[in-house]
């Protein structure tokens, strides 16, 4: 996979597998761009789960934050990383354990090895994008 350009097919596949989503470093703050990435996916229909270490216990739009993607009761379509780059490693094999279909890393989130690893395991991959940009980008 050729991660520095995604086909609109690629990225359009991976929004019509998705209906929950682990967001990795969802914020309480609403200046915070994760939280209003994860209003957005809301708002389009997706159910989204907020993990964050640091707010555990609160809530943000409504959903329960969690500690880590392993707290997780229910099964995850797509984990949002919203991590430094060299934050993402331990993540990625937080979402292989999961069985995750999708890792998402954000705008100027990228692990090449990372990437790699989570492909070998059969999960589709895209780095370095927004969901918020991207679906109003191809209409959806």
């Amino acid at each position: 996979m050729n991660h520095g350009s995604y086909s609109d097919d690629y990225i359009r596949g991976i929004f019509g597998r998705v209906k929950t989503i682990a967001l990795v470093g969802a914020s309480p703050k609403p200046d915070r761009p994760s939280h209003r990435v994860m209003a957005f996916l809301q708002r389009k229909g997706f159910r989204v789960i907020p993990v964050n270490p640091q707010a555990r216990g609160q809530t943000i739009h409504g959903e329960t934050v969690v500690g880590a993607l392993q707290d997780i009761a229910e099964p995850v379509d797509m984990v949002d990383i919203f991590r430094r780059s060299e934050e993402v490693a331990p993540v990625v094999d937080e979402a292989i354990a999961k069985h995750a279909k999708i890792v998402w890393m954000q705008l100027g989130v990228r692990d090449d090895k990372a990437a790699a690893k989570a492909e070998a395991a059969g999960l589709d991959v895209v780095m370095n994008r927004c969901p918020a940009i991207e679906m109003p980008r191809l209409g959806l």
